[in-house]
C-alpha cells in the first residue's frame, strides 16, 4: 500500500510546432503517460504538463512559405498535436504553448536573475549578413553547398545529405534565401550564459539526478572549463525579444524548458493553485522525461538557469533512447517514418501502447518497433492470452448462467491470491519505468489463468455441474479484473471497459483487493481484436505515399484584386517627383499610432530627414535600421500630431494587405537620384 501521499510535477520534452507527431515522438509521451497514470492510481497528487515548442527560425521560414503568420502556423500545429495526443489516450493536465504571456514573464525574470548574478557576457560573433536585405541571416535564411560532403542547396546549420552540422559561415557558395544574393560576414554582438561558475554545482548535481550512464557521459565535459552558451539570436526571429537589447531574441532553447514552468503556472491559475506550492515546495518532486539527444540542454544549461534564479531544480531527469523500426532508423522511403495520424488511420492506439509497454525498460537503449513482432505480440498476448480470459468467461457466464458470478473455487482463489500478491512488484516495475517487466508479470499470470480455465473445461462442466462451472468462470474473471487494473496506466480505455463490465467506477490501485463474487455483470463488450497484417501493410504504403507526394502549396494569394491603374499623367508631371535613395538611421514605433513608424533618413544632406511611414504592421523597426529605401524628397512637409514628416518613402501593397518597402540594389549611395 502507499505509505505517503506524494506531490509531483511531470513533464515531457516539448514537441516542435514545425511538424507532425510521429511514432518516434510517441515513445516519450506514451511512457510518461504510463508513469503519470500509475502515480495517480496510487493516490498521489501528480500534474503532467507539456506545451508546443513554438519559437525559432524554422517556424518563421515555414510560415512564410505557407503565406501565413507564425502565430497562425503554431495555432494550427497546436490543434493537430492535441488531437493526436488525445487519440493516443495521452492525457496532459495542461498542454500549452511556449508563445504565452506566462512564458514571456518567466523568461524575463530568469534572464534578469542570470544578468544580476554576473553570468551574462557579451561577445562578438562572425555571422552572415545580407547587405541587400540589411539583416543578419539566421541559419535557415542561408543556403549553399555543404562544406563536408559538397551537397548543394543545404541550409546554414546542417546538411540533410550527410547529417553534419557546421557554422553557416562555412557554407560554400552561400546565398540569402530572401533575395538570392551572396551575403558578407560581419560581427554581431551576442549574449552568452557563462557556465563555468556553475562547474562545481553541476558536477555534484548531475550524478544525483540522472542515470549512471547519462551522468558519466555528461561528466566528460568537466575535464576542462565549461564553455559559455550563446542565448541570443538576431532579428528576424520568432520568439521573445531580450529586455534592453532591441533586435535580439532569446534562443529557442532558453524559453523552451521555461515553458514547463509556464504550463504549470497556467494550470495553477486555472485550478486556483499556488505555483510555488508545486514547483518551489521542498517536498514536491519534479521529473522530466526526455530523449538522449537533448540531455545537455536539460542537465547543464537548465539546472544552471534555475539555480541562478533560485528556482528548484529537477528531482530526476529520465532519459530514453530512440525508436528504430524493423531494426533500422525510421525511413520515409521505406514507409517506416510513420506519422501518428497515419497510424491512427489504419490501427488502434491501444495496440501501440501495449507494444511499447512490452519494449520499454527505463534505460537509454534504443527501442525497436518490429512490425511483424507487433502483430504477433498483440494477437498472441493481448488478444489470445489476457483478453481471452474475459471474453470466454463473461460470454459463457451470460450464455449459460444468467450473467451472474458465484464464489471462486479453492484452486481459482489460490490463483487469484497469486495475482494479488504481485501488486507491489508490479508497482515497483511501474515506479522504475520498467514497463516491460509489468507486461511479463501480467502475461505470466494470464498464462496460469488460461491453463486453469482449460484444465477445468467449464464449457463441458456447465452441463453436469453448473455451479462448479460458475465458480471457474468467477475465478477467471476475478483474475482478469486484477490484470486489467494492473494494465490501466497502459490501456486506460481497455480498463474503463472492464470497469463497465463489472459495474464499477474507474479503478484506483487499491481496487484489486475487492473480489467480484455473487453479483451480476454486464454483457461482454469486445476489449481487443486481432491486428491484421493487411492493415500494417496499408499503413506502410500510406507512409511511402506521403513521402512521394508533392509538398502542399503555399496559401493561395487573392486573385488579381489589385486596384485599376489610375488615369495617365504626362512626363513633365512625373518628372516633378524627386526620388532619392535614403538610408534608415533610426526607426521606432510611434506611441499612440498603430500604423506609423518614425524613420530618420540620410539622403546625403547636412542633416537627416524625419519621415512618418504607415508600415508598422509589416516591419519590426529594428530590422529597418541600416537598410536603404526610396524616398520622395521634394514632398511638402506635413505637420502631424507626432511631429513634422519631411517626405515619403515608397512601398508596394499586395491585395492581401501585405506591404513591401521599395529598395534599390546594393551599391547605391544615400542621396542618389532614382531615375
Amino acid at each position: 500500500m502507499v505509505a505517503k501521499k506524494r506531490r509531483m510535477v511531470v513533464t515531457s520534452a516539448l514537441p516542435y510546432a514545425n511538424g507532425d507527431i510521429h511514432l518516434g515522438h510517441l515513445v516519450e509521451y506514451i511512457q510518461t503517460d504510463f508513469w503519470v497514470r500509475f502515480q495517480k492510481m496510487r493516490g498521489h497528487d501528480c500534474v503532467y504538463v507539456c506545451a508546443d515548442d513554438t519559437h525559432g527560425t524554422p517556424i518563421m521560414v515555414r510560415a512564410r512559405a505557407k503565406g501565413i503568420t507564425p502565430e497562425e502556423l503554431i495555432a494550427h500545429s497546436h490543434e493537430l498535436h492535441t488531437q493526436d495526443f488525445a487519440d493516443f489516450e495521452i492525457h496532459f493536465d495542461n498542454y500549452y504553448s511556449t508563445h504565452s504571456p506566462e512564458n514571456r514573464d518567466l523568461c524575463n525574470e530568469i534572464y534578469r536573475a542570470m544578468q544580476q548574478s554576473g553570468a551574462i557576457s557579451v561577445q562578438k560573433l562572425p555571422q552572415l549578413y545580407c547587405e541587400h536585405d540589411a539583416m543578419f541571416l539566421p541559419d535557415r535564411f542561408v543556403v549553399g553547398t555543404c562544406p563536408k560532403c559538397n551537397a548543394e542547396n543545404q541550409y546554414g546549420d546542417s546538411c540533410d545529405a550527410c547529417s553534419q552540422t557546421y557554422p553557416a559561415e562555412e557554407l560554400k557558395d552561400a546565398r540569402c534565401t530572401l533575395c538570392g544574393r551572396v551575403p558578407v560576414t560581419r560581427d554581431s554582438e551576442h549574449l552568452f550564459f557563462e557556465l563555468e561558475p556553475f562547474h562545481d554545482f553541476l558536477k555534484a548535481w548531475i550524478p544525483t539526478r540522472t542515470a549512471p550512464d547519462v551522468a558519466n557521459k555528461l561528466l566528460e565535459w568537466f575535464n576542462e572549463p565549461l564553455r559559455a552558451w550563446c542565448i541570443s539570436r538576431d532579428a528576424p526571429y520568432f520568439g521573445f525579444e531580450i529586455p534592453d537589447y532591441p533586435g535580439k531574441y532569446f534562443y529557442v532553447w532558453v524559453d523552451a524548458p521555461i515553458g514547463y514552468m509556464a504550463s504549470l503556472k497556467k494550470w495553477c491559475a486555472d485550478h486556483g493553485e499556488s505555483f510555488d506550492a508545486w514547483w518551489q515546495n521542498p517536498e514536491a518532486e519534479l521529473y522530466h522525461f526526455i530523449g538522449k539527444d537533448i540531455v545537455r540542454f536539460h542537465c547543464l544549461f537548465w539546472p544552471a538557469m534555475l539555480h541562478t534564479a533560485n528556482y528548484k531544480t529537477p528531482s530526476q531527469v529520465f532519459v530514453h533512447g530512440f525508436l528504430t523500426v524493423n531494426g533500422e532508423k525510421m525511413s520515409k522511403s521505406k514507409g517506416t517514418f510513420i506519422k501518428a495520424r497515419t497510424y491512427l488511420d489504419h490501427l488502434r492506439p491501444q495496440d501501440l501502447r501495449f507494444y511499447y509497454a512490452c519494449k520499454l525498460n527505463g534505460t537509454t537503449d534504443d527501442m525497436d518497433l518490429n512490425l511483424s513482432d507487433f502483430v504477433s505480440r498483440v494477437n498472441s498476448d493481448l488478444v489470445g492470452k489476457i483478453t481471452n480470459l474475459a471474453s470466454r468467461g463473461a460470454q459463457m457466464l451470460h450464455k449459460s448462467l444468467g450473467g451472474r458470478t458465484g464464489a471462486m473455487d479453492d484452486e481459482g482463489r489460490a490463483l487469484y491470491r497469486k495475482a494479488l500478491d504481485a501488486a507491489e512488484s508490479v508497482a515497483g516495475f511501474y515506479e522504475a519505468r520498467d514497463f516491460s517487466k509489468v507486461m511479463v508479470a501480467v502475461r505470466d499470470l494470464a498464462d496460469l489463468a488460461n491453463q486453469y480455465f482449460d484444465a477445468k473445461a467449464p464449457w463441458a462442466l456447465v452441463k453436469s455441474d453448473p455451479e462448479a462451472a460458475r465458480s471457474v468462470m468467477t475465478s477467471v474473471l476475478n483474475i482478469f479484473r486484477v490484470l486489467a487494473i494492473y494494465l490501466q496506466p497502459i490501456l486506460p480505455a481497455y480498463a474503463a471497459k472492464t470497469a463497465k463490465l463489472f459495474n464499477e467506477a474507474p479503478y484506483v490501485w487499491s481496487d484489486i483487493e475487492k473480489a467480484v463474487e455473487n453479483c451480476a455483470i454486464q454483457p461482454y463488450e469486445y476489449l481487443a481484436t486481432r491486428v491484421e497484417q493487411a492493415a500494417v501493410d496499408a499503413m506502410v504504403a500510406a507512409s511511402k505515399s506521403e513521402e512521394q507526394a508533392p509538398a502542399p502549396p503555399a496559401k493561395a494569394k487573392p486573385a488579381a484584386a489589385f486596384p485599376p491603374v489610375k488615369e495617365t499623367i504626362d512626363y513633365d508631371t512625373f518628372a516633378k517627383a524627386d526620388l532619392r535613395v535614403a538610408k534608415v538611421l533610426e526607426a521606432e514605433c510611434v506611441e499612440g499610432a498603430d500604423k506609423l513608424l518614425r524613420l530618420l533618413l540620410d539622403i546625403g544632406e547636412s542633416k537627416p530627414r524625419q519621415v512618418f511611414a504607415g508600415i508598422r504592421k509589416a516591419y519590426d523597426p529594428a530590422t529597418l535600421v541600416g537598410r536603404q529605401v526610396v524616398m520622395v524628397a521634394n514632398l511638402a512637409p506635413r505637420k502631424m500630431r507626432f511631429g513634422v514628416s519631411e517626405g515619403m518613402i515608397l512601398a508596394a501593397g499586395n491585395p492581401d494587405g501585405a506591404l513591401f518597402v521599395v529598395a534599390p540594389d546594393s551599391g547605391a549611395l544615400p542621396g542618389s537620384v532614382v531615375k
